[in-house]
């Protein structure tokens, strides 16, 4: 069951699912019903209303105001020599703008699948748009081993056509049911589950959110027993800005995040979806059910996923720990697409050079020089509070950004870190500003204690554990707090190695303005050290703004 399913293409088979021609009609039909852009001009441009302001790619005008040319005059830049290059054989599937093929290389005779979408069938300047970004996603993300390789974009009058490679290994869920014996154990699952992660992570990565992660997106390159598991589709994908969310409502019904439903999305949405597949490859059986997509909404709002039915009581603490920190509602509070790779359920022999940079540890990095010093005072108390099993995921990106493997962050590598592949250009006088805020001792070098007090997640530690969370910002308030009293005075911080003017830091915390921070205020402080809390306020109700 799709939101505005209307727009997917008929499942028609492995083949069929490959290069879906469907062209977004359910995000369409949200934007505009959100006052989105329309092509004479008249309402505002539709990327800010899809992302409240925050601008992904392209947009829906000429430079020069004009409209962007439709149907058969729209002229994508493509090359046009498609007829010269390949032969284009049986037919695999179809959907709402176009067909997708097995086509042949005349050059070297390999198969590949073409995707061929129909211009007179781009009405509108928003599916022209649309094609492109697809492309545009596919030229960025190709040569990751778990994303389908694309190798060209053509077009003639007629058609736009996209030149891909061939996945004939079939769905995942029919090589699933496929398994003899039924012999599919939690490792199986956390093959599977992997290699969606690795999506997740490396489309964060690049300041893309899929946004329609399901099963039925997802092919394997072959039928061989250790095929790789390949993204396909991501016709519904965009790129999104740091901070900025999304306001519309697209994906499939069963898999959509609660916070695309409160209009408010984000990368986190994709690990929610991939906890849901999590859960149904474990369990056999969705998370969050009903007869209708109203129905299906509420469970997803509301409801927590059952884990008392069988086979949950025989299925393994670790695993029901990973789905659990997948499927959190907050998004703050959610595991990352990197972070769930550390997860000892799903992680490979524990190598954390298959770990990939962590976007949000990256963001928090940089949101870390614009805390005022008490903030990043008690979130480095904080920080020497945790024991080796919190840290692990901080260890695993530590580790990525740490090259030489030397235990210290040089300028060198926090600009590597901060220069992959990301939707934003930084000086390099702001690189060497954030590597000295996080830097406390000064030797020019980041240790890995220096780094977990800039890159933690202080919403997902008192989310995945309130007792824990209680005693670790207990310790670190106990750090100030030095005559027990239940409070912390400016004396206090001035003998714990704060200097300079104390009166603006204790207005950073003290709400009650009584000149000193008790426990509950300190720990509001912590709270506020999230990028999560950026979050942009959510329309009331969601039943009336979107569109089955």
């Amino acid at each position: 069951m799709g939101i505005c399913a209307s727009s997917a293409a008929p499942r028609a088979g492995a083949g069929a699912r490959q290069g879906s021609t469907r062209r977004n009609g359910n995000r369409r039909r949200e934007r505009d019903q959100d006052g989105a852009g329309e092509a004479n001009g008249k309402r505002k441009d539709d990327r800010q209303a899809k992302e409240g302001g925050g601008g992904g790619g392209g947009g829906n005008r000429k430079q020069g105001g004009g409209a962007v040319p439709c149907g058969k005059r729209a002229d994508f830049g493509y090359a046009r020599d498609f007829a010269e290059r390949y032969s284009l054989g049986k037919l695999l599937g179809h959907g709402q703008f176009g067909y997708t093929y097995v086509a042949v290389d005349k050059v070297n005779g390999d198969r590949v699948a073409v995707k061929r979408i129909d211009k007179s069938k781009m009405v509108l300047p928003i599916a022209v748009e649309d094609v492109k970004r697809e492309v545009k996603i596919l030229r960025a993300l190709t040569g990751h081993e778990n994303v389908v390789q694309f190798y060209d974009a053509f077009e003639d009058d007629s058609y736009v056509y996209i030149a891909m490679e061939y996945c004939e290994g079939g769905e995942l869920l029919d090589r699933i049911l496929a398994k003899k014996d039924s012999r599919y154990t939690e490792k199986d699952a956390a093959v599977v589950v992997r290699q969606m992660l690795r999506v997740a992570a490396e489309c964060h990565l690049h300041g893309l959110v899929h946004r329609d992660m399901k099963p039925e997106n997802f092919l394997f390159k072959s039928s061989k027993e250790d095929s790789p598991l390949k993204a396909i589709d991501f016709g519904l994908s965009d790129f999104i800005n740091p901070g900025k969310r999304f306001l519309d409502i697209v994906g499939s019904a069963y898999y959509v995040a609660p916070e695309v439903l409160k209009r408010k999305s984000g990368p986190e949405s994709d690990v929610w979806s991939i906890g849901v597949i999590t859960f149904i490859l474990l369990c056999g059986r969705r998370p969050f059910w009903d007869k209708t997509e109203d129905g299906i909404f509420k469970e997803v709002l509301k409801k927590k996923p059952d884990f008392r039915r069988k086979p949950w009581p025989t299925i393994t603490n670790s695993a029901k720990d990973f789905v659990k920190k997948l499927l959190v509602k907050d998004p703050r509070a959610r595991l990352t697409a990197a972070q769930a790779l550390s997860h000892p359920w799903v992680r490979e022999g524990g190598n954390a050079s298959d770990i990939p940079i962590d976007i949000s540890v990256l963001n928090n990095m940089r949101q870390f020089v614009k805390y005022g010093r008490l903030k990043q005072f008690a979130l480095r108390a904080l920080a020497s509070t945790l024991d080796g099993e919190e840290l692990a995921d901080l260890k695993d990106q530590f580790a990525a950004i740490d090259v030489d493997k030397n235990g210290s962050i040089s300028l060198e590598e926090m600009r590597e870190a901060l220069a992959q592949d990301l939707p934003w250009k930084m000086k390099e006088s702001r690189v060497l500003e954030i590597l000295q805020a996080i830097d406390s001792n000064t030797d020019g070098l980041v240790d890995f204690t220096e780094f977990v007090a800039a890159t933690l997640h202080v919403h997902q530690m008192e989310e995945h554990d309130s007792e824990k969370w209680q005693l670790r910002s207990q310790a670190a308030f106990e750090k100030f707090d030095i005559d027990r009293d239940g409070y912390i005075t400016p004396e206090e911080l001035r003998l714990t190695g704060l200097k300079g003017s104390l009166g603006p830091l204790l207005e950073e915390a003290d709400i009650d303005k009584d000149g000193k921070i008790s426990l509950s205020e300190f720990r509001k402080l912590l709270r506020t050290a999230s990028m999560g809390s950026q979050n942009l306020p959510s329309p009331s109700g969601y039943r009336n703004l979107r569109k089955i």
